[in-house]
């Protein structure tokens, strides 16, 4: 698995994804949306930390500077 996230599109999906747990925490977000708005931060997260999205690499995008 090769790196195929920078530095900025990594800071912005861990930013996202902490405003969607914070919304979910105030209750802000409920229901079905709130479900699946929180998978897809967990999603956001995990890519985030190994570095690797599987969507960029199906589509030929990078965005690290390598």
């Amino acid at each position: 698995m090769r790196t195929n996230m920078g530095n900025t599109d990594r800071f912005i999906r861990i930013l996202i994804a902490v405003v969607i747990f914070i919304l979910y925490w105030q209750q802000i977000i409920t229901g079905t949306i709130a479900y699946v708005l929180m998978g897809l931060a967990a999603i956001f997260l995990i890519t985030s930390f190994i570095k690797f999205c599987p969507l960029y690499s199906l589509f030929g995008f990078k965005t690290c500077s390598r």
